[in-house]
């Protein structure tokens, strides 16, 4: 939703973050480059446009043919400096989304954060002797020079729709799709033609060498609870309480429409670190649905509410992926970029 009112505050903030990106081009900012790979998920918007699960998919497939890192600033944690995540930790020692690759993965790959990200990069790849990194959210992190950039932005909200913070929701100007290697179209419609795939690119007009390709989301067939799963299509036979926490639930609330109807929905900011009273919100919420119900949420979510006694029993999750238009493709570029370096 743009601001026009606020237009004239997002000339000196387009100012600001101009300059700083000059002052890096021009080598004035010091960018920290390193020998091992990286290859960084960022975008130019606020908000939810797709990172986690590709940084989820990145280090999945990474991990089949290199010592893979993913490298996160940990965004909610109540902690402070570099933290491996391991059976130990929790969402609050290393925030939802490393302890969200932790629950899945486990040690199939490592899962750092740290907020500074040049000292959290070097003491990760030389602890772990990693092959690669994945670095989570740092196209603005211009302190770290990643080797690769992979762009997100939202089919239904581009960067080319958009406007500088606070007008819009953009974090520096639109140019700054030009130090991306590949520019992924997230949350893309499952029936997506090849006629609007040209209008997209179009819009975005890559420059020489960057790449655009196109992803969706898929969601699991199964919802997982503690110790126990329930396949999607029987999610009709209940009433179901949905809690998000995230920046945009819609394709969730689009995706469940079509198992279940009788869905109430309790809409928590994104990264919402739950209190005692959320807790007996959504309990009282749970009681006034019929005989047969159940609480579900997201798997990033899920991290943080299984914490609580009261609901662990009775939530589930719904995990997702990203589903990757020329998957082929670009994994074979994400190869040999890697490769090369």
């Amino acid at each position: 939703m743009k601001r026009w009112y606020l237009y004239p505050f997002s000339l000196g903030y387009h100012l600001v973050t101009g300059i700083r990106n000059t002052m890096y081009d021009l080598g004035i900012f010091k960018s920290t480059k390193f020998k091992t790979p990286i290859i960084n998920v960022g975008n130019l918007s606020v908000g939810g446009s797709g990172k986690s699960p590709m940084v989820m998919y990145l280090a999945q497939f990474l991990s089949k043919h290199y010592r893979t890192g993913v490298l996160s600033r940990g965004y909610g944690r109540l902690t402070k400096g570099y933290e491996v995540t391991n059976y130990d930790s929790n969402y609050k020692m290393v925030g939802d989304e490393a302890m969200q690759l932790f629950e899945r993965f486990k040690n199939r790959f490592v899962i750092a954060v740290s907020e500074e990200r040049v000292p959290g990069a070097k003491k990760v790849i030389d602890d772990m002797d990693l092959q690669v990194l994945v670095l989570d959210d740092a196209m603005q992190h211009r302190a770290i020079k990643a080797g690769f950039n992979i762009l997100m932005t939202d089919f239904n909200d581009p960067f080319f729709k958009d406007y500088v913070l606070p007008a819009g929701d953009l974090r520096e100007s639109r140019a700054g799709y030009k130090r991306a290697n590949i520019i992924m179209v997230s949350k893309c419609p499952d029936e997506l033609t090849e006629e609007t795939k040209r209008y997209y690119i179009s819009r975005i007009r890559p420059s020489y060498g960057q790449k655009v390709f196109f992803s969706s989301i898929g969601y699991d067939e199964n919802v997982y609870g503690k110790d126990k799963m329930l396949p999607d299509n029987n999610l009709n036979y209940y009433d179901i309480l949905l809690i998000t926490g995230i920046a945009n639930p819609k394709p969730l609330l689009e995706h469940l429409a079509k198992f279940s109807k009788r869905v109430k929905h309790l809409k928590f900011r994104d990264h919402h670190n739950f209190t005692d009273d959320d807790i007996k919100k959504i309990l009282a919420e749970y009681k006034k649905l019929g005989e047969y119900k159940l609480i579900l949420t997201t798997e990033k979510d899920y991290v943080r509410l299984k914490t609580f006694d009261y609901l662990r029993e009775i939530v589930y999750y719904w995990p997702i992926n990203v589903l990757i238009d020329k998957k082929e493709e670009f994994n074979q570029i994400i190869l040999d970029y890697v490769r090369k370096n």
